[in-house]
């Protein structure tokens, strides 16, 4: 009988090894394909964080249009990187190096700290307080209002950033960061995301950086593996199928079973999901 951890495996798609130039090519191949049968988009769109993900996706993005362009001789394939803060960013600077490296064809900045406030103001007003945690949320799903904005005015489609290691935990903010048009991170966990922006050229301190989604005012760079509770390298060696201590995996699988409802569609009376 197919265990829990293998029927995990096969649905994110996760090779147990992988060569880095291989899986460079097909992520850049997956969005060209993308394009091509897609001939009104000519834009992609990503908020840039500073973190391993977005630099990653965003460097092969930037790639892929390069390509785009050779091929078709068309300039209108851009892709456009928008920086995201709210506010002050604690480690704007390093997005500014996440830039640097990615080297985007066009870059944008819209603080979205305004827009955020203002809606949880006018909640506020009616009777609805908004805790730290909902506002955390508020500000993931406004910066995506903010990049399906400008992927309507650009012709474009937004990427998402979201990989193996963050999809088995369900950590991402539903119809936030969760919410994309193209993911070409999918199949990879944390580790081979490493080493891709290694084979890429990064500079060391873009993927050795210790992840966080920093979406909370009272508790800023959170690291990710203290609000999960359990490290990366444990999500990484189960979805590669090696055994990890049975606490590990107790809570990775149960970070699984708690978040189904965000790897699936909306609900309906025809769905087995709900009954």
């Amino acid at each position: 009988m197919e265990t829990l951890q293998q029927k995990i495996i096969k649905e994110l798609g996760v090779k147990a090894v992988i060569d880095p130039e291989e899986e460079i090519r097909a992520s850049i191949d997956f969005m060209k394909s993308y394009l091509y049968k897609h001939p009104f988009l000519k834009t992609f769109v990503l908020g840039i964080s500073g973190g391993q993900d977005s630099t990653l996706a965003g460097r092969l993005a930037q790639l892929t249009m390069a390509e785009m362009r050779a091929e078709t001789k068309d300039e209108a394939y851009q892709f456009i990187a928008v920086r995201l803060p709210y506010g002050k960013q604690a480690d704007e600077a390093d997005a500014n190096k996440a830039l640097a490296f990615i080297q985007p064809d066009v870059s944008l900045s819209v603080n979205i700290k305004a827009a955020v406030d203002a809606c949880a103001d006018s909640l506020e007003e009616a009777g609805v307080a908004i805790h730290d945690f909902n506002k955390g949320n508020m500000k993931a799903r406004q910066r995506m209002i903010v990049q399906y904005a400008i992927a309507g005015e650009k012709s474009g489609a937004v990427i998402g950033t979201d990989h193996a290691a963050e999809n088995i935990t369900g950590f991402y903010t539903k119809y936030g960061d969760g919410g994309a048009d193209i993911l070409p991170l999918f199949r990879l966990n944390k580790r081979q995301g490493k080493t891709l922006l290694k084979e890429l050229g990064a500079p060391a301190e873009l993927y050795l950086k210790v992840p966080t989604a920093d979406l909370e005012d009272n508790k800023p760079l959170v690291a990710d593996e203290v609000a999960l509770g359990v490290t990366y390298d444990d999500i990484d060696d189960y979805l590669e199928g090696k055994t990890i201590t049975p606490k590990a995996q107790e809570t990775i699988e149960g970070w699984y079973l708690k978040t189904q409802h965000k790897r699936h569609m909306p609900i309906s009376i025809f769905d087995d999901f709900w009954k």
